[in-house]
Parts: structure tokens; C-alpha cells; sequence
């Protein structure tokens, strides 16, 4: 079969249209940084001590946030250390309450959260007379945070670290 000038044109114009395109498009537009912060009370915690984190959650949109999951939940790192023992003993009342048992549990922040207000929880853990300690022993946590706003149409989510405590010997 013998190409006509027409079709090689197209032939040629093909990998050029395709190159163009793609160098044209723009990217995907990345959601908007986690309006959430975490804090420890305490860089290092004695054996038999506690120490408590506080969470905080903001709104940063001009409608309110009317849906919120949350999971706090030991690192990687921190399930791999051997004789660590520590419980959370306390999950403060500014939400709804936490979960049975907050280290795969929910936070339950109060929602509708409205625009430019903040909302916070802390949850107490407390480390075992007997655990594991020294100064590579640390509690740390990374939490899934996924919320909801303008009406449900928006959402954004998101896993965040969250510094816990080093577990000192004396």
C-alpha cells in the first residue's frame, strides 16, 4: 500500500500533538496542607510517668467542617521496640470522646466546626514501670486525619507524624 504526502504528515504530527499535550497539561492540584497540629507535654518521660498529647484541628475555609475521622496510632518504629509497654489512661473531654482504645481509635472532634475556629483533644498515656527504656526508646505516633466541609462537597486527608516521648531510665 503506497502512504500518500497526506498521511505522512499525520503520521509525523502524531508524536508532536502527543509531546504537546502532555508538556501543556498542568498538574493535578495537590489539596490543601492538613490544618492540624500535635504537640507532646513532655520530650522525655520516666518509666512509670505520662505524658499527653494535644491534637488540634482548625478550619481554615469559609464553611464549616461537618465531618471528621481520626486515628492515632503507634509508629512503625515504636510497635518494633521490644518491652515497650505504655496504655493511654486518658482522653480529654473537649470532643465527643475517643474510642475504647485510642491507639487504633477515633477521635470525635465537635462538628460542625466553624470558619476560623479551632477544636482540640488530648488523650494521656502512661508508660510502664517495667518498659523497655534508654535513650533510642521513644513513643511515637502518626495519626490518619480525613475531614469533610463546604456542604460535603470538599474533603481532604492526610497522615501526619506526631512526636510522642523518649522513655528515660532514671
Amino acid at each position: 500500500m503506497r502512504r500518500t504526502h497526506s498521511s505522512r504528515v499525520a503520521l509525523a504530527a502524531c508524536p508532536a500533538l502527543a509531546v504537546g499535550l502532555l508538556l501543556s497539561a498542568t498538574p493535578a492540584q495537590a489539596d490543601t496542607p492538613l490544618p492540624f497540629t500535635a504537640v507532646s507535654d513532655r520530650q522525655t518521660t520516666v518509666r512509670g510517668g505520662e505524658f499527653t498529647l494535644t491534637l488540634t484541628l482548625s478550619n481554615p475555609y469559609d464553611t464549616p467542617i461537618q465531618f471528621v475521622y481520626q486515628s492515632v496510632q503507634p509508629t512503625y518504629q515504636t510497635s518494633l521496640e521490644n518491652g515497650l509497654k505504655f496504655t493511654a489512661t486518658a482522653c480529654g473531654t473537649q470532643t465527643n470522646g475517643c474510642s475504647d482504645n485510642v491507639h487504633g481509635g477515633i477521635a470525635r472532634y465537635n462538628v460542625p466546626l466553624a470558619p476560623g475556629a479551632t477544636s482540640s483533644f488530648t488523650v494521656t498515656y502512661t508508660v510502664a514501670p517495667d518498659s523497655t527504656c534508654g535513650a533510642a526508646t521513644r513513643i511515637d505516633f502518626y495519626s490518619y486525619l480525613y475531614y469533610e466541609y463546604k456542604g460535603g462537597e470538599a474533603k481532604n486527608s492526610g497522615i501526619v507524624g506526631i512526636p510522642g516521648s523518649q522513655i528515660a531510665c532514671a
